[in-house]
């Protein structure tokens, strides 16, 4: 099984999963156009589209890859569906919920924060984590609350460690940076970060990072450790509890 980052729009990203077999998903198609030529390019056809939420910049291609490439199942939340937020979605998911894609077992990760029906899909190691999930960062908290979006980010912390994470978006860079701000000394946060303007130069993409990397550098999953929960309280954190450290640092985050 193998990955495929497409670039679409600015600086967003959707995935080709796919095996031996032409059949393959498209996750979280923002436009058809690059898709449909990663597509045309490694002889695949599209078998099915998997969406993370429902935000245009996820969604936006859908309608003309089901018109130009024949109406696929096309999977989201049941949030979503409920709320008829993401076009010719067929299927409507929860965390109770299992797929299974060319005989592997897709795991449904109901992950709120970023919007109410924010969802991740795990299958043989991938995490397509959307946008509450960057490298080294998380997305902003736009429906739900920042004790709910720490919630979810303790759910994805709790994988293997070896889980290799596909975002929604190329933000590492500067996640990296405001990362260096919050632990100056972290030696993981400081090589990352090299490694990621040096990937920048090269117009290299930097996904997708392990679970282990996001773990040892990214603030946002180590509201337990001292120096984090030391720099939370100056920036505003009643407390050492995860949800205050992680809403500080979120809040900080924003005006970064």
């Amino acid at each position: 099984m193998r990955v495929l980052p497409v670039p679409c729009l600015k600086d967003n990203y959707a995935y080709v999963l796919a095996v031996a077999s032409a059949a393959c998903v498209v996750v979280d198609p923002s436009e058809a156009a690059p898709v449909r030529e990663a597509l045309q390019r490694e002889g695949l056809t599209l078998g099915a589209i998997w969406l993370t939420h429902h935000h245009y910049d996820h969604i936006g291609g859908i309608e003309e890859l089901c018109d130009q490439l024949g109406q696929v199942p096309v999977l989201g939340s049941a949030y979503d569906l409920a709320q008829a937020r993401i076009p010719r979605q067929s299927q409507g998911l929860t965390e109770a919920d299992t797929l299974t894609f060319e005989g592997a077992e897709v795991r449904i990760l109901e992950i709120p924060g970023h919007t109410l029906g924010a969802i991740a899909y795990l299958v043989s190691g991938f995490l397509f984590s959307g946008d509450t999930l960057f490298l080294a960062g998380c997305g902003r908290v736009f429906e739900g609350t920042l004790p709910m979006m720490q919630a979810s980010l303790a759910k994805l912390r709790a994988l293997p460690i070896d889980t290799k994470v596909y975002p929604g978006h190329e933000y590492t860079l500067s996640n990296l940076q405001f990362a260096l701000s919050i632990e100056p000394e972290n030696r993981v946060v400081q090589d990352r970060k090299r490694w990621a303007e040096l990937k920048g130069e090269r117009g290299e993409t930097t996904v997708p990072a392990t679970l282990t990397a996001e773990r040892l550098s990214n603030p946002f999953l180590r509201w337990d450790v001292q120096e984090v929960i030391e720099t939370a309280k100056v920036l505003g954190a009643a407390d050492a509890s995860p949800a205050e450290v992680f809403g500080a640092l979120r809040k900080a985050k924003d005006g970064f």
